[in-house]
């Protein structure tokens, strides 16, 4: 069985292309010789700057003959359908079978299709993939028709098998097909022939090419955590910029440089994030002093002084970077030092959104919001609103607008600057010129307390946080209190203006911001009604808040769901919960939850939704029939069998067990209680008939199952339980 070998070779691939374009090479060529007819034992996709290669293991040589058999139209038909399935078909009218059936006659197409050589298969599945490939970005070049994401150079198609290697005859755009490729851009040998995915990988090592980006990455980070290890430093990691590094290069040779004095100063962050974007360095910290003092740069080539050009040709590059940062820094520092007033009236000229006004006026509300729900989190309602207040000036920094990431980060170091710089009344009422100094310099204000002024700056970085479902939450109550009222903010008021989310549409990403204040609640275990909490910020947008709470309560409720599945809750066991009161409780209705998808993974749980669901059906029957309700006065001296005697002690139990715990809040509890009753309503049912020819008998027995199902629904409603 023959293997393939292909390699599409061309200029610079984008670092952050290459691992989709591996998937896609790889699923569109198999998927290809697949339906073709072809199998395979494996595939592998591998990349580099220049480079994309599929290598297919155990090819069948031939794809097998097939016969199909096509229902064509009625010998009677009109003429234009008939013509249709010849059409469709590629045969002639002399060439179908008449079979008869029910109907009469029919034209059946019986078309067979010899097997083809892989070669011409692969041929044909390779150009259409090269013409076809998903680039995010491609360009034409020269005065083909051919878009690649870069030019696309030479492409290597080749068979081998024990007869040797076979090139693949197949030319796009005027690029025919060899059994070629190259090396590495300047210390590379030539292009040279390969015979085989194995020699095609010692001969790129060869010529200075390592072809697993898995392997470049190792490589990097094992020789950049040595240099640093040399140096008694280590590398920050850093795995996403690890993977665009390995990108960048095909002969990866990390080499480690100093941060020059002058910057040793600045944040950590900013020493990071500005090497990252504008240099893919790593950072080196220094474990003593925990500064970043130095950097890794990975260079494509083996340099004849060891690196020293390129090192100095990098710090030259870095330190106009750096004073660029330092600059800000320190503007931004003046502006902090001042009361951030400058930063306060700039909010005012930024836009939220046209119906929802400005920034300034979102931070008014978020600040409002933030002291009302301070005392549920646990945090003092005077520092929450001052977070509030403070925590999005840095938007108007200038680090921030060089570097949007460093949002709340730089916020963090500006807040705790002013505050220790200006120390302010505990409460801030109106804006000022300057937004602390303007406030005076009474003691007891936020600056006055090491504690506090830590506290509120903390809100100013983790109010952001969760960003994103692998991001903890954040778990001081300042910063909790800042979070939530930020997001229920944003969530009712886009509700107000009725900007919900859409299908897929969700271009204000109001979804994360739901599942944000419920991994705050939960991770938290916030206890306060909910729907109470977004009346009153909807009541800052609309008058009328009840329907539009609701909605927004149910929005809540639906992302839960998902959050909840994740964990492997189902989603009936959550929407039985759901239908129960206090279900706006978000760490109570989890509880809840919890307790029940736990019983019904035992034995007496899963039986006894039979149970239940029996007796609700019966009763329900008998109500119908009626046309009364029975939902009282259910005597066991009226028992006729000792199961109907022991179904009343068990419910007397369950009742006398669920009413303590349901109060205490102890679901597992409650809800044990409540499976005790499988084995007493299984025997029941199976000694008794419950529409007896007593009437008085019959009539006590559905007053019965109605305490069966009022003791089972005061926990939650089994009734939307599935099985």
């Amino acid at each position: 069985m023959p293997d393939l070998l292909i390699e599409l070779f061309s200029e610079e691939i984008p670092a952050r292309m290459q691992a989709r374009a591996r998937e896609d090479l790889r699923k569109l060529v198999t998927d290809g010789l697949v339906e073709a007819g072809l199998t395979y034992a494996s595939a592998g996709a591998f990349s580099t700057p220049r480079r994309l290669v599929l290598s297919v293991e155990g090819l069948t040589a031939e794809s097998r003959p097939l016969r199909e058999e096509r229902k064509g139209p009625s010998t009677s038909a009109p003429q234009q359908a008939i013509d249709g399935f010849l059409r469709s078909t590629g045969l002639r009218l002399d060439q179908l079978e008449r079979r008869a059936d029910r109907k009469g006659e029919t034209f059946y197409a019986v078309i067979e299709k010899p097997g083809r050589k892989a070669g011409e298969i692969v041929a044909e599945v390779l150009e259409t993939t090269i013409r076809t490939f998903p680039w995010p970005k491609s360009m034409r070049w020269g005065s083909g028709s051919l878009r690649w994401v870069r030019p696309l150079q030479s492409i290597l198609c080749i068979l081998s098998d024990e007869t040797g290697a076979h090139v693949v005859p197949v030319s796009v755009d005027g690029i025919a097909a060899g059994n070629t490729t190259e090396g590495h851009r300047f210390m590379g040998i030539g292009r040279f022939t390969v015979t085989g995915f194995d020699d095609y990988v010692v001969k790129l090592k060869r010529a200075k090419v390592v072809l697993d980006s898995a392997e470049r990455e190792a490589a990097i980070w094992q020789s950049a955590h040595n240099l640093a290890f040399a140096a008694g430093m280590e590398v920050v990691p850093d795995p996403g910029l690890l993977t665009e590094v390995a990108g960048l290069v095909e002969w990866p040779v990390p080499l480690m440089g100093r941060i020059a004095d002058d910057f040793l100063d600045l944040p950590p962050e900013v020493l990071q994030t500005s090497m990252k974007e504008h240099q893919k360095f790593f950072s080196v910290k220094n474990p003593r002093t925990g500064r970043i003092e130095g950097f890794v740069t990975v260079a494509n080539i083996e340099a004849a002084d060891g690196g020293a050009v390129i090192l100095k040709g990098n710090r030259k590059v870095l330190a106009a970077r750096l004073s660029d940062a330092k600059f800000f820094w320190e503007n931004d520092l003046r502006v902090a030092r001042a009361g951030m007033g400058e930063w306060a009236e700039g909010l005012k000229a930024v836009t939220f959104h046209a119906k929802l006004g400005s920034q300034a006026e979102r931070v008014e509300r978020i600040a409002a919001l933030a002291r009302e729900i301070a005392p549920l989190v646990g945090a003092d309602p005077d520092d929450a609103e001052w977070a509030a207040r403070l925590a999005k000036l840095d938007l108007r920094s200038a680090m921030v607008g060089e570097f949007p990431e460093l949002q709340g980060v730089m916020g963090r170091y500006y807040v705790l600057e002013a505050l220790q710089t200006n120390p302010a009344p505990d409460l801030i009422r109106e804006p000022a010129p300057d937004l602390i100094r303007g406030l005076g310099e009474a003691s007891g204000g936020p600056g006055s307390s090491p504690g506090r002024a830590s506290a509120i700056a903390d809100a100013a970085r983790d109010h952001w946080r969760p960003k994103g479902e692998n991001d903890s939450v954040p778990t001081e109550p300042v910063s909790v209190a800042v979070a939530l009222a930020d997001r229920i903010d944003m969530l009712t008021g886009f509700w107000a203006i009725d900007e919900k989310p859409t299908g897929s549409k969700d271009p204000f990403a109001l979804r994360r911001a739901a599942l944000g204040v419920i991994r705050l609640v939960l991770g938290n275990g916030v206890r306060a009604p909910l729907l109470g909490w977004l009346r009153r910020a909807m009541g800052r947008h609309v008058s009328d808040t009840l329907e539009a709470g609701q909605d927004l309560l149910s929005f809540f409720h639906d992302r839960l769901k998902v959050y909840l599945k994740d964990q492997g809750i189902r989603h009936d066991i959550i929407d039985a919960c759901l239908a129960m009161p206090g279900n706006d409780d978000l760490t109570l209705l989890v509880k809840r939850a919890e307790a029940l998808a736990a019983v019904m993974k035992t034995e007496d749980g899963s039986n006894l939704i039979q149970g239940f669901k029996r007796a609700a059906n019966i009763l329900a029957q008998a109500e119908a029939k009626d046309g009364v309700e029975y939902s009282f006065g259910a005597d066991p001296k009226f028992a006729e069998t000792d199961e109907e005697r022991a179904l009343f002690a068990a419910l007397d139990r369950a009742e006398a067990e669920i009413a303590p715990a349901m109060q205490a809040e102890d679901f597992p509890r409650a809800m044990a209680a409540m499976a005790a009753l499988r084995a007493p309503i299984d025997a029941f049912f199976t000694a008794v008939q419950v529409n007896s020819d007593n009437e008085i008998i019959r009539r006590n027995r559905l007053n019965l199952l109605h305490r069966i199902r009022a003791v089972c629904s005061g926990v939650a409603d089994l009734g939307r339980i599935e099985g």
